[in-house]
């Protein structure tokens, strides 16, 4: 079993409502291998919300607000989840502040990338996890 970004599974749960869905991703799950998971909605925020972005380590709106420690809660229940189903790999959004690895935008909202794992992917790194991208599909 894997665990999926929702919005690569086609649920309209993106920031501004829509989503990125991804084919690969779509028939993981209708085949039964994969449960999508969205971890800024275990966190407790709504769709839509505002656009969020990762900045010395800390997780800001666009208007400044500092969301790190409810992300962080967000990540947590996704590690509980992952380790409750025994998941050894995720398939998660690139880029994004919660999902992303290796490259996520600065903190600026200019649209500029820079090095670096969301929360979520970084947790779960830690924890042994391996992350996928859609990027890495094959």
């Amino acid at each position: 079993m894997k665990l999926v970004s929702a919005c690569l599974a086609g649920l309209n749960v993106r920031h501004d409502g829509s989503n990125k869905a991804n084919e690969k991703v779509i028939k993981l799950v209708k085949a039964g291998e994969a449960k999508p998971v969205c971890p800024e909605q275990l966190a407790g925020f709504p769709t839509p919300r505002e656009a969020r972005e990762i900045k010395e380590g800390r997780v800001f709106t666009k208007s400044g607000e500092d969301l790190t420690e409810q992300m962080q809660k967000g990540a947590e229940e996704v590690l509980r989840m992952a380790k409750q189903l025994g998941v050894k790999e995720v398939i998660f959004k690139a880029k994004s502040p919660s999902c992303g690895k290796g490259r996520l935008y600065d903190g600026t909202f200019s649209g500029k990338l820079v090095e670096g794992n969301g929360i979520v992917a970084d947790l779960l790194l830690k924890n042994g996890i391996k992350v996928l991208t859609e990027e890495e599909l094959e």
